[in-house]
């Protein structure tokens, strides 16, 4: 299965997206919006801000683990 390690993050607070490469080494646990500086935490249940604001889910979801651990 091929990974997709392009993602774009939609900041809940202003709207803005932006495209970013995942890590497939570490989950991101936080991420600073580009436009208001809201930094954004993963919503309960997930494990990083790809999985709850992006629109691909982080690497290691994609390949079947449960979480980024």
């Amino acid at each position: 299965m091929k990974l997709i390690l392009q993602s774009t993050i939609s900041c809940p607070a202003c709207g803005h997206t932006k495209e970013e490469t995942m890590p497939t080494d570490a989950c991101q646990f936080f991420y600073e919006c580009e436009k208001c500086k809201k930094v954004l935490k993963p919503k309960p249940g997930d494990c990083c801000v790809y999985c709850s604001y992006g629109t691909v889910k982080c690497p290691p979801i994609q390949g079947g683990k449960n979480c980024c651990n």
